[in-house]
């Protein structure tokens, strides 16, 4: 009798052991160390090799950190492992759910509720409802309405877990965004149930994240971070709203604060991914330079690479070490993994090393890609086709642009010149200025532009083509600022051709004449033709 008793407190103290030991994996993972939560849950699963309750969190760990194949893998295996487990059901479910095999699911489902019948199993049926609501909530294919169903029966068995409020938070914010109010409430309930956990408060910051409300997003971070200082969500969280709003030494003291908590490979490859999207290159190259150092390279901090020494200003020789981590980027990168935006930075890493041509390839290659790409990266090639005068590449390009956006004024410009300086089509170039002039019924320069290729047109004069778009552009150019800049060429050149007009057409006026050569003569007294049209010598 003794023996058995014995026995009894030896078995019951190695389950309390084990149960102490899922719960510090699942403390790991909810302060996002997944890295070492994984390798818990390995090492539960191999001292418990057929423990379906471990697998339903170890699936659920990558789930969270985003592996969405490892997570079903997992589950799959838990429930092919043990199906006495209702929580391997529980993963079997969302295996079928998220794969839409909804009649394979609901069967998962039911058998997962079956297994959790009985006053004895009160806590586990509130862990099961639980998991098999956070699929409903999680899962691309949503069923909110059966999320809150499952969740209110949890509560009724289990009504001091945060767990539940956090979830019921969350199927109502997605239910009703407009409106979160009510998700708002249930997760203040956290605080009322357990008054030193953060997440509720954190899960309220995030809404008011979401709607832009720095103010009071960033008063309750702070109170999430009052509440326990040790969790590390709260620091990013609130990192990422200071990113938000451009606050960014600040963000990056709290990422700080995050990874002096979660100091670990996996939690620095997240912060250089934040400031790889903040833009925030010269750090970028730093972090990523220590994550090399510590033997984790991939195609990801590759492409960070390419394009932070692309952009850092701190760094001289940049465009050489970026286009050396393209390199390496293209060498690594799966096919599928390979975007517009990676030929886009290669091709002006080019760029910036002198090599134009070289450069413009790489965008040639980007073009073909998407949409999305070729109106994003055309503008910038006929700049450089432009600059380089080769014209007809920037015809092409803008050819191919117009079909799938429309030209804004100064790209109107550009394109009318390209046809005036390369091919000299002269129709289209004063067809195109005539365009701009439209659009831009103030600007003197479209005008200007105008009645040059207008002139190309009537070389001769027999129909004075040029003459109106002339005189509108001396209109335009107010007479105190005739002399600045590019406006000298412009009103010179105009007010020959109008004293020139007034002087020999149909229309002549001799003193209009003087007065267009009065205005040339008053921006460059040493004109010839002006001074010897107005006498002086």
């Amino acid at each position: 009798m003794k023996t058995s008793i014995l026995a009894f407190l030896f078995l019951s103290l190695c389950s309390n052991l084990n149960s102490q030991t899922l719960d510090e994996a699942i403390s790991k993972m909810d302060n996002e160390r997944y890295a070492e939560a994984l390798r818990s849950f390995k090492g539960l699963s191999e001292k418990s090799p057929n423990n379906g309750d471990i697998y339903y969190y170890w699936g659920l760990c990558y789930h969270k950190k985003g592996e969405q194949d490892s997570s079903l893998l997992t589950w799959k295996k838990g429930y092919d492992l043990d199906k006495t487990s209702a929580l391997s059901h529980a993963g079997f479910f969302r295996v079928k759910w998220v794969m839409a095999d909804k009649p394979a699911a609901n069967i998962a489902l039911t058998s997962a509720l079956e297994l959790t019948k009985g006053k004895k199993l009160v806590a586990k049926r509130a862990e099961v409802l639980r998991a098999l609501a956070s699929a409903y909530i999680e899962s691309e294919i949503k069923d909110l309405d059966q999320a809150l169903t499952l969740l209110t029966e949890a509560i009724e068995k289990d009504p001091n877990n945060e767990e539940n409020y956090l979830l019921q938070g969350d199927a109502l914010y997605a239910k009703t965004p407009q409106d979160a109010s009510l998700a708002i409430k249930s997760y203040n309930k956290v605080l009322e149930i357990k008054p030193k956990s953060p997440r509720g408060k954190l899960r309220v910051a995030n809404i008011y994240r979401a709607a832009q409300n720095f103010d009071l997003a960033n008063s309750i971070y702070k109170e999430a971070v009052s509440i326990d200082s040790t969790f590390a969500p709260a620091y990013r969280e609130r990192a990422e709203l200071l990113m938000r709003f451009e606050k960014m030494n600040l963000a990056i003291k709290d990422w700080k604060k995050y990874l002096a908590l979660n100091d670990n490979i996996e939690s620095r490859y997240r912060f250089v991914s934040a400031m790889y999207i903040a833009g925030q290159y010269c750090e970028v190259i730093k972090e990523v330079e220590q994550l090399n150092q510590q033997g984790f390279r991939n195609f990801y901090t590759e492409r960070f690479l390419a394009k932070s020494y692309g952009e850092c200003k701190e760094i001289t020789d940049g465009p050489r070490l970026g286009l050396e981590a393209s390199d390496r980027f293209f060498a690594l990168a799966p096919a599928e993994q390979i975007n517009y935006i990676d030929y886009r930075t290669r091709g002006f890493l080019l760029v910036n090393m002198g090599k134009d041509s070289l450069g413009l390839l790489e965008m040639e290659k980007a073009i073909n890609l998407s949409q999305e790409a070729l109106k994003d990266l055309t503008f910038e090639m006929v700049k450089l086709y432009y600059k380089t005068k080769k014209y007809d590449a920037a015809i092409s390009t803008y050819q191919k642009r117009e079909k799938v956006i429309a030209l804004t004024a100064n790209e109107i410009f550009n394109y009318g010149q390209c046809y005036f300086f390369g091919p000299k089509n002269f129709v289209l170039a004063d067809s195109l200025f005539a365009k701009l002039n439209q659009m831009a019924p103030t600007y003197a320069n479209g005008f200007y532009w105008r009645a040059r290729s207008s002139f190309q047109l009537d070389l001769n004069n027999e129909k004075w083509l040029a003459k109106e778009p002339y005189a509108k552009t001396l209109e335009l150019i107010p007479v105190e600022k005739r002399a600045e800049g590019s406006n000298k060429k412009m009103v010179i050149e105009a007010a020959k051709f109008m004293g020139n007009y007034y002087a020999v057409s149909q229309e002549k006026d001799p003193n209009k004449t003087k007065e267009y050569f009065k205005i040339v003569y008053d921006i460059d007294p040493k004109d010839e033709q002006a001074k010897q049209v107005l006498g002086i010598k």
